[in-house]
Order: structure tokens, then C-alpha cells, then sequence
């Protein structure tokens, strides 16, 4: 679990390769659900997936689904009873904490909102399944410079081209606005992909990047409010600060891998390890 940025992906191939080989891997980023905007999602591609089985991830028709909190509920216990009964090690990962709390959470109501507004509904401390959950951090003004990078880079990987074939296309006029249509960039760099697709630079593009940036940071507050609100609920959360990882990715320090061990991979390992005996 952790805020978009934080290393919840990375973390998760390391534990499966390297300590938990019978490990497979359950999408929980309500975006990464759909297929299509690969980077514009920022999907895990399958260079880096390393071979480990990933499940929830880019499987559903964006122009004709939109997975509620609970579809996602009875397809990823039917996915993580599966992996069980292969005796694998289920690694649920990512950022959408309203679905992972409607996966777990063992009195589930999709009617109730314990995470929104003035007196949100009380958090089920009961859960379904016997979990350990890890809890990527970062500090706040840290997380927000790298994603302003990271914002940079998914640009280089390809994204101002992929959403002028979305829009170039019409797939922005078939997909659900409920689902995929939510995904930040979409909204954001409309305005540049008038005139059937053709990019118009300048203001509006420097306005859409600027508001993805300010919005992904958004994001990244939002779901560390709703961890937050699960922690107070009785979640028993293990927290694994990785604020260093990213403030030496950010300045360009050499000892990013060494780090990135020593706070978050050999804390994890441990913390999985000791679950799995108890």
C-alpha cells in the first residue's frame, strides 16, 4: 500500500523474485484495471513484471466496464483463492485504497463511505483474509518533487503521443468517464487534441502538464489520508518509510540502491517473514 510514487511496485517484483518465488501479484489501482494509457496509467510493462504473474491488471474493456468496489471485491478473492489453492503467496498491490478496503474489509457495505465527507462511516476492523500489510511512505514534500519528475518522464516515455491517439481516435468518446476517463491526463491535456488529434503546444499544453502534476501530488495526499483512516480503524499497517530512496533519486545520489535495500526491501522481507511463521 502507499501513495502513487511511493515504490509499491518495485518493492513488490523484489519480494517475488528474490525472497517469495511463489509469489503472484493482484492490481489494486482502480485505473490499471482497464486496458489502454499503459503510460499514462504508469501500468507495470512486462519487461519490468520480471516474469511473475500479475492478475487485475489491463484486463477489462474500458469501453464497456466500469469495475465497482465490489466486482473488484468477488474477482479478487476468486484470484487469490486461486493462487492459495497453487500454494502462491497472493501480493495485492497498489494505490486505490476504496477497493482494497472492499476486498478485505470483512462486513463490506457498498452503500457506506467510510473514507468521505464530515462523518464517514465507521471502518470494519474485521478482515476477510489474514494479511500483512506493508505501507510504502514518503514524506510529503519529497513524494511531490519526484512525481513532478516522474510527471516529466512518463512524457519522454511516449504519454503526449498515447493520448493523441486516444483523442485522435474517439476512444475518448467510448470509454466510461466512470473508469478509464477518470485517469489524470485525460481531462487535463483535452484541450490540446483538437482539430481531429492534431497537438496545439504552447499555453494549453503548459497548463494540461502543470495540472497533471498538481493533481497527481492531489492524488498522492488523498489515498495517504485514506491509509491514515484505515490505520485509525484498527488496520494494522507496517510503515516503511522510504523518503531517502526518493530524495537521492531526486538529487541524483549514487547510493539510491543501497538505500532502497537497507530502509525498504530488508524491513519488508521481514516483516513478510515473520508473518508467514506466526
Amino acid at each position: 500500500m502507499g501513495a502513487t510514487g511511493a515504490g509499491k511496485s518495485r518493492l513488490s517484483i523484489d519480494l517475488a523474485t528474490r525472497f517469495f518465488k511463489d509469489s503472484e501479484i493482484i492490481n489494486s489501482d482502480k485505473m490499471q484495471l482497464y486496458r489502454g494509457l499503459d503510460i499514462t496509467t504508469n501500468k507495470i510493462t512486462t519487461q519490468e513484471q520480471q516474469g511473475v504473474p500479475h492478475h487485475l491488471l489491463g484486463v477489462f474493456d474500458p469501453t464497456q466496464s466500469v469495475i465497482t468496489p465490489n466486482e473488484y471485491r468477488k474477482l479478487a478473492s476468486k484470484t487469490i483463492i486461486n493462487i492459495v489453492s497453487r500454494n502462491g503467496l497472493p501480493l495485492v498491490v497498489g494505490g486505490s485504497n476504496s477497493v482494497i478496503y472492499s476486498l478485505l474489509a470483512k462486513h463490506f457495505n457498498p452503500k457506506l463511505d467510510v473514507f468521505n465527507g464530515q462523518n464517514p462511516d465507521p471502518i470494519s476492523s474485521e478482515l476477510r483474509f489474514k494479511c500483512c500489510f506493508i505501507w510504502v511512505d514518503v514524506c510529503v514534500k519529497v513524494l511531490d518533487r519526484y512525481l513532478s519528475k516522474r510527471v516529466d518522464e512518463m512524457l519522454d516515455k511516449g504519454m503526449l503521443e498515447e493520448l493523441k491517439e486516444f483523442f485522435g481516435s474517439g476512444e475518448n468518446l467510448r470509454v466510461k468517464r466512470a473508469g478509464l476517463g477518470q485517469a489524470i491526463g485525460v481531462s487535463e491535456l483535452e484541450g490540446c487534441f483538437s482539430n481531429f488529434g492534431r497537438a496545439k503546444y504552447g499555453k494549453l499544453y503548459d497548463e494540461g502538464v502543470r495540472r497533471i502534476k498538481e493533481n497527481t501530488c492531489e492524488l498522492a495526499k488523498r489515498q495517504v489520508g485514506k491509509i491514515l483512516r484505515l490505520k485509525a480503524g484498527g488496520w494494522d499497517l507496517k510503515r516503511i518509510d522510504a523518503t531517502e530512496v526518493l530524495r537521492m533519486s531526486d538529487s541524483g545520489g549514487g547510493k539510491v540502491a543501497e538505500i532502497w535495500e537497507e530502509d525498504v526491501v530488508a524491513r519488508s522481507v521481514n516483516m513478510v517473514k515473520q508473518f508467514l511463521e506466526e
